[in-house]
């Protein structure tokens, strides 16, 4: 290993250290995320995927039926559960997108698990509920998603202030809908959208808070281009930091960098 590869070893080392060692959230940008769900809620209806997700039809079907954009759906899909249709956290919220069983669920109508745990269904319930806390919100998407993760009964109609926790949740949607609308590499716009592979990621480091996963991520891609880093909250509330590759050679690449770094 040359005296290079250990500086930035050290380096990250550091900067993961301090990470884990702070003791508070950095403040967040609340107008600005506010801003962001304006800006794209003006123009969402004529938003379109960067790829193929899985179980597109029943996005597609329950965005259509309900007035909802599809990649809002997505997007929530993708940061509730990675599109795994019997994920279950904690809290027993189920299915893509994590419907809780089985107080929230029978709000729905859905009475049997089995219903919970059918892709096309859970969407479609999904969407339901979004929908109703939209119409609550009165197009407000910030609160409507905090809502969506916090419960309705923490998250005041109009003025007052969000749980932290439900900041972040807004924030957290945010990233998962840029992916959904711009994808890695450059695949935005193509004439065929890549196909979004549920598999193709690999585990690098987990953190107890999503602060430090955002900014782990953030501060190795800007050192390092060429790595595809997300971060992902996990069923028992941990954050997992993954390496995304679209084959085996951008997965060879990604590891061997991150052998070097110290997180193989």
């Amino acid at each position: 290993m040359n005296s290079l590869s250990q500086c930035l070893m050290l380096l990250v080392g550091l900067a993961v250290s301090c990470l884990l060692l702070a003791k508070t959230d950095p403040p967040v940008d609340i107008g600005a995320i506010e801003s962001r769900w304006q800006a794209y809620a003006d123009g969402a209806q004529d938003a379109q995927p960067a790829m193929t997700f899985p179980y597109a039809e029943c996005f597609s079907r329950a965005a259509e039926m309900h007035g909802l954009p599809e990649t809002l759906l997505l997007a929530v899909a993708r940061g509730e559960s990675n599109f795994e249709p019997e994920a279950r956290s904690k809290a027993n919220a189920i299915g893509l997108m994590q419907i809780l069983w089985p107080v929230t669920a029978r709000h729905l109508g859905l009475e049997q698990l089995s219903e919970v745990l059918d892709p096309c269904t859970n969407v479609d319930a999904g969407a339901r509920y979004l929908k109703e806390l939209l119409v609550r919100y009165d197009g407000d998407l910030h609160r409507t998603l905090a809502a969506y993760n916090y419960g309705p009964a923490r998250i005041p109609v109009k003025a007052g202030r969000l749980p932290d926790g439900a900041i972040w949740y807004s924030a957290y949607i945010m990233r998962h809908l840029d992916f959904v609308l711009n994808g890695r590499g450059g695949q935005a716009g193509s004439d065929t959208p890549q196909r979004y592979v549920v598999a193709d990621r690999l585990f690098v480091i987990r953190f107890s808070r999503p602060y430090r996963a955002a900014a782990f991520v953030d501060n190795l891609q800007a050192e390092f281009g060429e790595l595809r880093l997300d971060w992902f909250r996990r069923p028992d509330g941990g954050f997992d930091v993954v390496l995304l590759y679209a084959n085996e050679q951008e997965r060879g690449r990604g590891k061997a960098l991150l052998d070097r770094l110290g997180f193989g």
